[in-house]
């Protein structure tokens, strides 16, 4: 493996790419220590001590600490730790060692948010929101089925309702300019079109 190129990311740290389309990140002070300069040949020795010790360790490390802070789910860590410089192989065995602690759990992830947002947005947006967090589609669904099991259920016209009157909609007074901001408002919200018109008490098609 021949180092191709070395470059600053910070004033400690620089980012070693290879030619073998592996890179990752080290101290100046370990490219010192271990002799890694460009057009070099990494030694076995060395990236056996890079790949196999020294950066999983520093991941797994990385990956507890940011859980400290808070939640994420598997995916969120993973690009996390890929947006930090480690390695592909390396961030997903991080992942799984966190993983295998019972650190992070999409499940439960899923059961945490749909709780706490059940107040303030539809189903659907909440879905949605967990898709794009990553959740696997079959672990959202018995999140969600395991949520309305415990009377997690929503009532969406009466939220979009209690939605509008902090707006301080009123059906009569309103216009139609008002009706259809407050149309696509909801619609944002991930309500349907069928729930929204009931709420505006349109008699007309958005």
């Amino acid at each position: 493996m021949v180092v191709t190129e070395i470059t600053d990311i910070s004033k400690r740290q620089s980012r070693v790419c290879t030619d073998q389309d592996i890179s990752f990140v080290l101290y100046k002070g370990e490219l010192r220590q271990y002799g890694i300069a460009e057009g070099e040949e990494l030694p076995g020795e060395t990236c056996e001590t890079l790949l196999r010790d020294l950066l999983p360790r520093r991941a797994r490390l990385r990956a507890m600490n940011l859980l400290q802070i808070r939640d994420y789910t598997e995916k969120q860590l993973l690009d996390k730790l890929l947006g930090g410089g480690y390695p592909q192989p390396v961030a997903e065995q991080a992942v799984e060692y966190v993983k295998s602690f019972h650190y992070i759990d999409d499940f439960r992830y899923a059961g945490d948010y749909l709780t706490a947002f059940a107040g303030r947005k539809s189903l659907r947006r909440m879905e949605q929101d967990l898709q794009q967090k990553g959740v696997p589609k079959g672990i959202l669904e018995q999140a969600v089925a395991a949520w309305q099991e415990q009377d997690g259920g929503q009532d969406e016209l009466q939220m979009a309702c209690a939605l509008l009157e902090k707006k301080h909609y009123d059906r009569d007074t309103a216009d139609r300019r008002q009706q259809q901001r407050l149309y696509n408002f909801l619609m944002y919200r991930g309500f349907s079109g069928e729930v929204i018109r009931k709420a505006l008490q349109m008699d007309w098609d958005a």
